[in-house]
């Protein structure tokens, strides 16, 4: 099977898997999948005095997965006393804030805080991640991933790699 290389003359893959801050960089959904990236974000947030969002975000994902009615009463009343009440120590700023009361804390349910969650996502998406695109933490980050691509160790492994799948 006649192999299609690219201009560099390194086959090609139509679905080239992406990997650091290149992945990072198509989609905040990618940026948060990545542990890694959720390091350098939170880095980030946190120099904007805003890191409560993307600790709110990940606590909403952390408690849909809770099993339990007892544990999901617990999460719940901790992502509210955390993120939600007016005496939160790390208070995010979600619009209809008021109307979440602390009786739905009593019947939690998985998708509890999901409308709560999907604001904070796009306040991100629309705020802070494009400025995180631009950011040096961001930026520094690409740049030692381009060195280590570009050393010479990564070069005769890549070679190595391509010998082995060319014979």
């Amino acid at each position: 099977l006649p192999e299609i290389n690219d201009s560099e003359g390194h086959p090609s893959s139509s679905h080239q898997t992406l990997k650091g801050t290149s992945k990072w960089a198509t989609s905040l959904e990618n940026l948060l999948e990545d542990p890694e990236g959720v390091k350098r974000f939170r880095e980030f947030l946190k120099k904007e005095f805003s890191e409560e969002n993307v600790l709110f975000w990940l606590a909403c994902e952390e408690f849909k997965k809770t099993q339990g009615k007892k544990q999901m009463q617990e999460k719940a009343k901790e992502i509210y006393m955390t993120f939600l009440s007016s005496k939160a120590s790390s208070q995010v700023n979600v619009e209809g804030q008021s109307r979440l009361n602390e009786t739905i804390l009593e019947t939690p349910h998985p998708l509890m805080f999901q409308k709560l969650q999907d604001q904070i996502f796009n306040l991100m998406k629309y705020d802070s991640y494009s400025r995180f695109l631009k950011s040096d933490i961001f930026l520094n980050h690409k740049k030692c991933e381009e060195q280590e691509e570009n050393s010479p160790e990564a070069q005769t492994a890549a070679k190595r790699a391509s010998r082995i799948y060319n014979t």
